[in-house]
């Protein structure tokens, strides 16, 4: 058979080859879908890996911490018992409020307020210690009734004006109550606090030592208060 077509039969034409610029686009888009899928796969493969939506609104900022840095810190409450812990102050458990925290000892440290029912010798340690304040002493305050460390009432830490006290002949004093009629004669209230002994009144029957700007009480015998 002759290969060649008669004049007369019907060629056929080759198919149209597309145009550059949509060939250019067919590729680009191939290449887009390959890295997004590559993409896709990489994230899911990652260990642990984790995807946030980026309309999403940003994750809330973690609590602030129920308590201060600084453990039994001014203004934190306590509980009441053998073993202290800080607690909310509106807990039930509340008990105490701190009105001053200081470093070593109530000996050597600053004095604690006037108000002060009771001080707390504070130690933290161990890995969940919260400050480099570890060891010092908390100034309490009971959140109610009674209040020992107020003027008069026999107890407290510290001995302030208002106070009544009891003397020894080893010139030691011992504060009491100064509603106590039952109390050891004779008792002494502290009517004022100066600097110095010579600022006393001359009506002063005992020097009582005191802490503070003005460490000098002036005391007069009580006749029954």
């Amino acid at each position: 058979m002759d290969e060649r077509m008669s004049s007369g039969a019907r060629s056929r034409r080759p198919a149209p080859l597309p145009a550059r610029g949509v060939l250019a686009a067919r590729v680009l888009l191939a290449v887009a879908a390959f890295v997004v899928a590559l993409l896709l796969t990489t994230a899911c493969d990652a260990p642990g890996g984790t995807a946030t939506d980026g309309r999403a609104p940003a994750p809330a900022p973690p609590a602030p911490s129920p308590y201060g840095v600084v453990f039994l810190g001014p203004g934190d409450c306590s509980s009441r018992g053998p073993v202290i812990r800080e607690v909310f102050c509106r807990s039930e458990k509340a008990a105490a409020t701190v009105l001053a925290r200081h470093l070593g000892t109530p000996s050597s440290g600053p004095p604690c307020p006037d108000a002060t029912d009771f001080v707390l010798h504070v130690s933290e340690t161990g890995t969940g210690a919260r400050s480099r304040l570890t060891t010092g002493y908390a100034c309490m305050r009971n959140l109610e009734p009674p209040h020992p460390g107020d003027p008069g009432q026999g107890g407290g830490p510290l001995t302030v004006v208002g106070d009544c006290v009891t003397a020894s002949r080893a010139g030691e004093v011992t504060e009491t109550a100064c509603a106590d009629a039952a109390g050891r004669a004779p008792r002494y209230r502290v009517e004022s606090a100066v600097r110095r002994r010579a600022q006393c009144p001359d009506d002063t029957d005992l020097f009582v030592s005191l802490r503070g700007e003005k460490p000098v009480g002036c005391a007069r015998r009580s006749t029954g208060w």
